[in-house]
């Protein structure tokens, strides 16, 4: 059954809680998506015994230069759809559950473009693997920016690289004063999604106001996910270490340049502090997008590209945004102990720019004992231009320059013998996954233990963004790349086959935003790296961040 654009009102006001005096306003600002842009019709199909049906395409939200086949940059065109597609080769019989991926998918309000793919409301993607067949379906997480958005017909909230515009000094100041106490932050989830040891499945972002809970089932959102405790604060690591047993977070301290290190058990809400690290230069602390953990320690990143208050309070972006480049004051990595909170480890490195961490494991020697901690991120080379070059007029206007900044997996070793300085290095040659990398993932079995391969995005020069998927042979130092010309793939997740002994059983699954302005998903061979099934959307797939699996009880 399709459901019509007032069907959609209807539900969305319902479930949003909007009340019924908000609502006539509501049908008025509805056309902010689909006056003359993207609609927020909603479709259904049912069982793909054929070809899905193709939604039209509608008149994309850039300049008249901009070429349309490339979805990956474009808003998606319709607020939620639901079907089953149609397979082209087999998925395997053991796959059952669903793959949620999280990102920004719409990137303008009525007429006004964003900025930066950061800047995008958040679009859940759901994959719903069941003995070899695949339904999928898409969603707007129903933050409060999203929601105030539509009634408004503007900018509500800050964004990565947006801030409301004010009509009047004092309306002005009003908005700095609400940034302060937290108000102003946007709550768009659009960074991750995880699912806590209890089974509840939260969305994230760098604001701890943007945790929102969504039921992984029909991505409807449930809710604020609130935590119980008093430790207050205004940001967090977008993306935290969570198993069936621990949930794990820094949160950084812009008043005392450090961060706090937290734990939560699952069922609770409530966030308990492992310890505190102190920040060892610079005047703010190093941006956090991720960290990595060990079997007994905690990796606290401290990069000289570190946060800033001015930058945050500009009306208009600096080419770092929300940060600010420090190479003079250092970078460093801290490795604290999950059990007391007590540093064991805080040395200086070469100066680093990542956005994600993909391991960490101690280093034992004959006897036994720790000797080192080593850490593994998709690194930059340092190289503080890849955040500029994520704006939306970059990625949209490619034109066959490579301009994709160097990437390579940074292999730090840090050394628990009391040593000043750490080592950082590459740990196989980057031109074997392009000197692109990014959006990584592994078996998640092997987290925070002694690991062979990592699965991430890799690139095919020349380009202006990560165009491949690769398989990082650690041992070997090798790679295997998959590539499709004129495609962007997002991060390749991988799923280890029930039962498997060997660490790359299983699968590895993306979704692909195509060069003729149409999506796929694809599932590859965990241990051959080779295509083994895909199945198209029928409608443009936007690029989108990070996803997590729910395995099928």
């Amino acid at each position: 059954m399709a459901l019509t654009l007032q069907d959609t009102i209807s539900l969305f006001s319902l479930n949003s809680g909007i009340s019924n005096s908000l609502r006539p306003r509501l049908n008025q600002n509805v056309s902010l998506l689909s006056s003359g842009r993207h609609g927020l019709d909603s479709f259904k199909i049912g069982v793909a015994t054929s070809s899905p049906p193709t939604i039209p395409r509608r008149t994309p939200e850039v300049d008249s230069g901009f070429d349309y086949k490339l979805a990956a940059w474009t808003s998606i065109q319709q607020e939620r759809w639901e079907g089953e597609l149609v397979v082209e080769g087999e998925i395997p019989l053991w796959l059952n559950g669903t793959y949620i991926r999280n990102g920004p998918g719409i990137w303008h309000i009525d007429d006004y473009n964003f900025r930066h793919l950061f800047d995008g409301y958040a679009t859940l993607v759901r994959l719903c693997f069941h003995n070899g067949h695949l339904v999928a379906g898409h969603r707007q997480i129903e933050s409060e920016a999203y929601k105030a958005a539509i009634l408004n017909r503007k900018l509500c909230y800050r964004e990565f690289s947006e801030v409301p515009k004010q009509d009047s000094f004092l309306s002005y100041v009003g908005e700095l004063a609400s940034l302060f106490s937290g108000a102003s932050l946007t709550d768009n989830a659009n960074t991750g999604v995880i699912k806590l040891g209890d089974g509840r499945v939260v969305c994230l972002t760098e604001t701890i106001k943007g945790s929102i809970q969504i039921d992984p089932n029909t991505l409807e959102t449930i809710g604020k996910f609130e935590y119980t405790d008093n430790l207050g604060g205004l940001i967090h690591s977008a993306h935290p270490i969570v198993t069936e047993s621990e949930f794990l977070t820094l949160l950084p301290d812009l008043v005392r340049p450090g961060y706090t290190v937290v734990t939560m058990k699952p069922g609770t809400n409530e966030r308990k502090v492992i310890g505190r690290v102190d920040c060892r230069s610079g005047p703010a602390p190093g941006w956090v997008h991720s960290f990595p953990v060990t079997e007994h320690y905690v990796v606290v990143p401290e990069m000289s590209l570190r946060y800033c208050a001015q930058n945050l309070l500009r009306a208009e972006p600096t080419p770092l945004y929300k940060f600010e480049s420090h190479p003079d004051s250092g970078s460093y990595v801290h490795v604290m102990c999950k059990s007391s909170g007590k540093l064991v480890a805080s040395v200086k490195v070469p100066n680093f720019v990542t956005f994600h961490f993909i391991n960490a494991y101690e280093e034992v020697d004959d006897e036994g004992r720790v000797t080192a901690v080593i850490a593994d991120c998709c690194e930059h080379n340092a190289d503080t231009t890849i955040l500029d070059q994520l704006r939306l007029n970059n990625l949209r206007s490619f034109a066959g320059q490579d301009v994709l900044p160097d990437a390579r997996v940074g292999r730090f070793r840090i050394p628990l013998d009391g040593s000043p300085t750490g080592e950082l290095e590459a740990a196989l040659d980057p031109n074997e996954h392009g000197r692109g990398m990014d959006m990584c993932s592994i078996n998640p079995a092997y987290l925070g233990k002694k690991y062979r391969y990592a699965y991430a995005c890799g690139a095919e020069r020349p380009c202006n963004f990560p165009n491949t998927l690769t398989k990082v042979d650690l041992v070997e130092k090798r790679a295997k790349n998959w590539y499709d010309e004129g495609s962007v793939p997002s991060e390749p997740f991988f799923v280890a086959k029930p039962g498997a002994i060997k660490e790359d059983d299983g699968v590895v699954i993306s979704m692909v935003s195509g060069k003729d302005g149409e999506g796929y998903a694809l599932v590859l061979d965990g241990t051959t790296f080779k295509e083994i099934a895909r199945a198209k959307f029928p409608y443009g797939l936007p690029y989108g961040l990070h996803g997590c699996w729910v395995p099928k009880n």
